[in-house]
This record gives structure tokens, sequence and C-alpha cells, in this order.
């Protein structure tokens, strides 16, 4: 693939990921500060609703499907590329709730995690792209 064509679909791939972390993130405060969620349990609940979100649209706008994959398959592959996103995730969310709790101050309860968030957002982003261009995408 040349890098024009690289290029032009990892700018899709960045447009469909601003709407999944729109809905991910929003689901994320929503459910901290709404319902009282702890922010790590938030977190994943709101990683895993916009994976769904996230599979329809990059399989139908970003990624070209595979013939020798069959929709199931595909679908498995994704899910599996994407716990490995919320392993990933989580583990970013966890460390920054360590580093944000020390001497006795527990800075866990207030704003921290949503920045810890959009620094996980950008390394699962790029776990993202790259996983899904080498095992999904037909180009």
């Amino acid at each position: 693939m040349k890098k024009a064509a690289l290029f032009g679909q990892f700018l899709k791939f960045s447009v469909v990921g601003a709407i999944a972390f729109i809905i991910d993130f929003g689901t994320m405060v929503a459910l901290r500060e709404l319902l009282g969620f702890d922010p790590i349990i938030a977190a994943a609940i709101s990683f895993s609703v916009s994976v769904v979100f996230n599979y329809v649209a990059s399989m139908r706008y970003v990624f070209t499907r595979r013939d020798d994959l069959s929709r199931q398959r595909e679908l498995i592959v994704f899910v599996v590329l994407s716990v490995i996103g919320l392993v990933i995730n989580e583990l970013i969310m966890w460390l920054g709730q360590e580093a944000f709790t020390a001497d006795g101050i527990d800075y866990a309860n207030g704003p921290y995690y949503m920045g810890v968030k959009i620094l996980a957002t950008a390394v699962v982003m790029l776990w993202n792209f790259f996983s899904r261009k080498k095992w999904l995408d037909a180009g």
C-alpha cells in the first residue's frame, strides 16, 4: 500500500476513532460523575460500549474485508484485538490511579482520570490501527 493510501486510511480510522472516543469518554464520565462508578470500572464499561460502534464503522469505512475471513471469524479477531486494547487501556488507567494516590493523599477521586484516559486512548489507538491493519485488512 502506498504511503498516500495508508495516510488516507489512517485519516478515516482517526475519524471513526474520534467518534468512538466521544462515545467512550462520554460514557466513562457519565458513569463516574453521575452514577459514582470507580474510574477503572467505568473505563472498562465505556471502552466496551465504544467497541461495538468501532467494529461496525471500521469494517464499513476503514478496512477492506478479507476474502479468507468469514464475518464470524472477522468479528472474533476484532474482539480479540479489542480485548488486548482493553487490557492496555485498563493497565494505563490503573497506573494512572496508582500515580495519583500517593503519600496518603487520595487524588483518585479527582479529575485525573480524564487525562489518563486521553493518554490511554492514544496508546490504544496505535495498537488498534496497526493490529487491525495486519490481521483484518485485505489491502
